[in-house]
């Protein structure tokens, strides 16, 4: 490879990490815009849902003004606090990709007798079925 050529490799690499980085910055400003629409829209105050998640009010508040990204267990814990979907919370903040709804997913995500992290994983371990089972994939089968 040229000198010309690993120049403009560089160069590449630099735009999509450029690119990435601001992804990532727009992802944290959504999911705490996204979570501030929660929290108004079930008329829970800051405080409310600070102390019923298990944070502090200027880490939430921090959050949902973008200038904080929270780990998976802060959005479960704020998830639980709302009384909405962990899993929308993990598909705005980026944690998750955004899955087409089918039965059994609705059948998991409705079932109010499962922990948000058995739902994850049975929502895992059903997704990793569908994709070993899906047509064009080779799979071993009677040994």
């Amino acid at each position: 490879m040229s000198e010309r050529d690993k120049g403009q490799l560089i160069d590449e690499v630099g735009q999509v990490v450029d690119k990435m980085e601001k992804t990532v910055e727009k992802t944290v400003d959504d999911i705490g815009s996204y979570i501030r629409a929660q929290r108004e829209a079930a008329q829970v105050s800051l405080r409310q849902l600070a102390r019923t998640a298990g944070v502090s009010n200027p880490y939430l508040s921090q959050i949902e003004r973008g200038l904080r990204k929270p780990s998976a267990d802060i959005l479960q814990q704020i998830a639980k606090g709302l009384r909405i979907s962990a899993e929308a919370l993990y598909v705005r903040a980026g944690i998750l990709e955004e899955r087409p709804a089918s039965v059994v997913t609705d059948a998991i995500l409705s079932d109010v007798t499962l922990t948000e992290r058995q739902k994850q994983v049975l929502l895992d371990i059903y997704q990793s079925f569908r994709r070993e089972n899906e047509p064009g994939e080779s799979t071993e089968q009677g040994k």
